[in-house]
């Protein structure tokens, strides 16, 4: 440490927004400060939510030389932007032309304000250093990369909610059925599945009624998850009017499809249901843990329909491309055939991460008991992981769509 602030202390006036800082500084390196040498005292004004240097302040410099170990007594004065934000004053020793010395570790006297409306306000006033701001900085970045997509979507929850409705509503306007092909369709899907795997090319093993509660079964969530990341990659183009609106919230497109997948899921729920309560007359009471299962689901569908939302605004083959893998994965999935017939590729199954819904779904409403916590918990993190850096990919890369499109 090459300085020490004593007794340091910020005041503001909120009517002019501009503030004072007093302190003492004690010289505590081996060196003299000189003004002749270009020695002096100064501040900078930063943004605090972007690191942006907004100004760069005016200089104190000090009467006399200041040997090692004497004090000198500061004030400047600041004047703080009208402009809503978060902002940080840095008041250091500096050399013209040379230095700041902040930049070479030496502690600063920092203070942080606060504009909202007309009203600014003095936060906080504290001796720092830059790596007490960079490890700052990278817990709130880790926080908002947690926090930031769950606000989206909270904020534009209004808009998520009109956006799913014109979307279900708009896919089978004109037709006689309307908004009834939500139902119905799932419903075709798993008849027809269930017909080409559970009577063409049947187990013998298994009854078509319990072969076709455990084929639904898996369906359930593969069928939102596969419905949003086969139109994810298209999505950006599907909507380019929108995209090149400055005030519209593009990061909601993907989540519409999530959300969209999500209605016809809950509609397959209640067929399976009904199924089950045709074939064994009782809903378990176990489907109360669906709610563990969905909430990762839902999370996992999302980032991954934020990354492929974004590849496909650069990429148009992205669709096809998407749509193939799409098959491959179905296939690779315990869905439409027993598990037992994987059982050389069991590794590959546990990495897979649809294969844990799938089992958990069997488990809750086939086999009347929880869903296992070992793999559950893994899928978890990886749901976690993939909502925040799929959404990240995405934020990063929204600037560049509307000249993609």
């Amino acid at each position: 440490m090459s300085a020490a602030y004593i007794d340091p202390h910020v005041k503001l006036d909120a009517a002019t927004r501009t503030a004072r800082a007093e302190f003492t500084i004690r010289n505590l390196s081996s060196e003299t400060w000189r003004a002749a040498e270009g020695f002096g005292i100064g501040y900078h004004l930063f943004d605090a939510e972007t690191g942006t240097l907004i100004v760069d302040g005016a200089r104190l410099r000090p009467e006399r030389d200041v040997a090692p170990g004497e004090t000198l007594r500061a004030a400047l004065d600041f004047a703080l932007p009208p402009e809503q934000g978060r902002y940080q004053v840095l008041v250091s020793p500096m050399r013209e032309d040379v230095c700041w010395y902040y930049d070479r570790g030496w502690p600063f006297l920092l203070a942080e304000f606060v504009t909202e409306g007309d009203a600014t306000r003095l936060e906080r006033v504290r001796v720092a250093t830059r790596e007490t701001l960079r490890r700052e900085r990278e817990l709130r970045s880790i926080g908002r990369a947690f926090a930031y997509p769950l606000l989206t979507v909270w904020r534009n929850r209004g808009l998520i909610r009109v956006m799913v409705r014109r979307d279900i509503l708009g896919r089978y306007r004109g037709s006689f059925a309307g908004a009834f092909w939500t139902v119905i369709n799932p419903l075709l899907l798993m008849l027809t599945y269930f017909f080409v795997f559970g009577v063409v090319i049947r187990d013998p093993r298994l009854s078509r009624s319990e072969f076709a509660l455990y084929f639904l079964a898996g369906m359930l969530p593969w069928l939102p998850f596969s419905e949003a990341a086969g139109r994810a990659p298209g999505v950006i183009h599907e909507h380019r009017n929108f995209v090149k609106k400055l005030v519209f919230a593009i990061e909601t497109l993907p989540v519409n499809l999530v959300v969209s997948g999500l209605v016809t899921e809950l509609f397959a729920v209640a067929i399976f249901c009904g199924f089950l309560l045709g074939i064994r007359h009782h809903v378990p009471a176990s489907v109360v843990w669906l709610p563990v299962l969905l909430i990762p689901q839902v999370l996992f569908t999302a980032g991954v329909s934020w990354f492929l939302a974004a590849l496909g605004a650069f990429v148009r083959d992205a669709v096809q491309m998407i749509g193939f893998l799409l098959t491959i994965w179905f296939f690779m999935t315990p869905i439409c055939y027993p598990e037992q017939q994987l059982r050389a590729a069991a590794p590959l199954l546990l990495n897979n991460p649809m294969y844990v819904l799938v089992r958990g779904y069997r488990a809750i409403f086939l086999e009347s008991r929880a869903p296992e916590f070992g793999p559950l918990w893994k899928f978890w993190l990886l749901a976690v992981v993939v909502f925040v850096l799929g959404h990240a990919w995405f934020y990063k890369l929204r600037k560049s769509f509307a000249d993609m499109i």
